[in-house]
């Protein structure tokens, strides 16, 4: 099974997340810190909300949180964001080989599902799994075994493309093959991401048959 991170790996979003903490905060009067974006851009929606609202010491729900972000975002996702180099070809390569493939995705399921249906890619994927319906962090391993148990597929079947070097980290651990793909986001830390790879590409375009 071919399992697919979407943001950083399939769309070029990870800095869209970024504006988006920037001008939540904003409108708020209060500033992004390196400690802030550092939590939040490696947590599920819930749990970053959650950490917002004590660390900001807000008055806003995280329900209310996590409304304004996707109101932030939808646009993004439906009309302006771009598919990684490569990866629309890479995808259906797979498919017509025959390749099962899943989409494992901390997104917001309207924004992924927005996503998807903008570029055509939603058939392509046998499943599509929310970290948010595991209730784990990607970085947590156990959050890879129980997709791997969602899916019916016994981890060391399991392939992961991803560009975050924490998940690609923990996938390892519990069993999965990981492929790096490389994204801006994290490019301080390719070697990292590199080391704990079987394979790393700069972009999709070196997987695509010519």
């Amino acid at each position: 099974m071919y399992i697919f991170d979407l943001d950083g790996t399939i769309t070029d979003t990870n800095g869209l997340w970024v504006e988006v903490d920037r001008e939540f905060l904003a409108r708020r009067g209060l500033a992004n810190t390196p400690e802030y974006e550092q939590v939040v851009s490696r947590s599920i929606y819930p749990i970053a909300a959650r950490f917002t609202k004590e660390y900001y010491r807000l008055p806003d729900a995280p329900e209310d949180i996590m409304a304004e972000w996707d109101a932030l975002a939808d646009r993004h996702y439906r009309e302006l964001a771009p598919l990684k180099p490569g990866a629309e070809a890479f995808l259906r390569q797979c498919k017509e080989e025959g390749r099962p493939m899943a989409m494992f995705t901390a997104c917001r399921p309207s924004l992924c599902g927005a996503a998807l249906e903008r570029f055509g890619l939603r058939e392509l994927f046998a499943h599509i799994v929310y970290a948010e319906e595991i209730g784990l962090e990607k970085r947590d391993p156990q959050c890879f075994v129980r997709l791997s148990q969602m899916l019916g597929v016994p981890p060391e079947q399991c392939t992961l493309f991803d560009d975050s070097p924490d998940n690609c980290t923990t996938a390892a651990r519990a069993g999965m093959e990981a492929v790096g793909v490389y994204d801006a986001y994290y490019a301080a830390r390719q070697d990292e991401l590199k080391s704990v790879c079987r394979r790393y590409v700069r972009s999709f375009e070196e997987l695509v048959r010519r």
